[in-house]
C-alpha cells in the first residue's frame, strides 16, 4: 500500500470480470492505479467467474445472480445490472465502479467527495454530448439505495433492453430524481479526447488531456493494445504496412477505407507510466 491513508474510512472500489476478455493482470494493474491514488484506506472488490491469477489484496465475490434470464441479441454489459441489488456481498455505503479498461492519472479522492451520498454519479456519454446520457464507466452510488433498477429489469430483461439498447442508458434515464455527471475534465475517453486527428495520429502518440483523472477505453483498442500500439485484434506494424494493408481487404482491421485509415495509433506514454500494478 502507497502512501499515508486516512484510515477513519475505508473507501469501497467495484470491479467486474467474468469471461476471457480480461485476464487478471487488468485487476491487479486497476488495483495498483487505486493504490497510488487515492488519499483514504480502500478496499477493492471484484466480483468474478474466475479469481486465477487475482492478488491477494483483492477481495474475490462471486458475481452477482440477475435472478433473471440475460438478454440476447443485444450490445451492453447488461450483466452489470445486478450492481444494484440491495445486498451487494454485505457491502455498505457508497462505491465507486470502476470499468477494468480504465486507466487512472490522476486524484480519485474527489470521486468520493462530489455531490451527496445518495447521487448517482456518471460520466457524460462523450460520443452523443448532446444527448445527456451517461457512461456506466465509472460511477458512484449507494449501495442498495437503487434497487428498483434491478427489480424492474427483472421483470421483463430482454424487453428493457431491447429498448434501451445499451444498459448505461437504462441507467441514466431510470434513476429516480436524474443521474448526475463528473464535471467534464475528470473523465475522459482515450480515442476522442487523448488521440491526435485520423492524420495526426501516424505522427504522434496520444496524450493526456489536461486535468484528467481517469482515461476510459469503451470499444477499441484496450489499454494494452495502446500500450505497444497497435489496434484490438491487430499487429504491431509500422506506419506504411499500416498503409499497404488498406489495398488488402482480409489485412484491413476494419471493413472501410477510412475505418481502417483511422484505426492506428502509436504507443502511448501516459498508459505506461500510468498502466500498471
Amino acid at each position: 500500500m502507497g502512501g499515508d491513508r486516512l484510515q477513519s474510512v475505508n473507501r469501497q472500489v467495484l470491479c467486474f470480470k467474468w469471461g476471457t476478455k480480461y485476464g487478471p493482470e487488468y485487476v491487479n494493474r486497476l488495483f495498483g492505479m487505486v493504490d497510488r491514488n487515492l488519499q483514504d484506506a480502500f478496499t477493492l472488490h471484484c466480483f468474478t467467474d474466475d479469481k486465477s491469477g487475482i492478488r491477494s489484496e483483492v477481495v474475490c465475490h462471486e458475481l452477482p445472480d440477475l435472478n433473471c434470464d440475460l438478454p440476447t441479441g443485444v450490445p451492453g454489459m447488461w450483466r452489470k445490472v445486478a450492481i444494484w441489488q440491495a445486498n451487494l456481498a454485505g457491502i455498505e455505503g457508497v462505491a465507486l465502479y470502476i470499468d477494468l479498461d480504465s486507466v487512472i492519472v490522476g486524484d480519485l479522492t474527489p470521486f468520493f467527495e462530489f455531490g451527496a451520498e445518495t447521487d448517482v454519479v456518471l460520466a457524460r456519454n462523450w460520443l452523443k454530448p448532446l444527448s445527456n446520457l451517461g457512461q456506466t464507466t465509472l460511477f458512484r452510488f449507494k449501495v442498495g439505495a437503487q434497487t428498483y433498477l434491478l427489480e424492474n429489469f427483472q421483470k421483463n430483461p430482454q424487453a428493457i433492453a431491447e429498448h434501451y439498447r445499451f444498459e448505461q442508458h437504462y441507467v441514466t434515464r431510470s434513476v429516480r430524481g436524474g443521474v448526475k455527471f463528473w464535471p467534464n475534465d475528470w473523465v475522459k475517453h482515450y480515442r476522442v479526447h487523448c488521440l491526435p486527428g485520423y492524420i495526426g495520429r501516424y505522427f504522434r502518440p496520444a496524450s493526456l488531456p489536461k486535468s484528467a483523472r481517469v482515461i476510459a477505453f469503451p470499444g477499441e483498442p484496450n489499454p494494452d493494445d495502446a500500450l505497444v500500439g497497435k489496434w484490438t485484434n491487430g499487429t504491431e506494424v509500422s506506419v506504411l504496412e499500416h498503409l499497404r494493408n488498406l489495398f488488402v481487404p482480409e489485412k484491413r482491421l476494419h471493413k472501410s477505407w477510412r475505418g481502417h485509415f483511422c484505426c492506428f495509433h502509436k504507443p502511448c506514454p501516459f498508459v505506461k507510466e500510468h498502466w500498471r500494478d
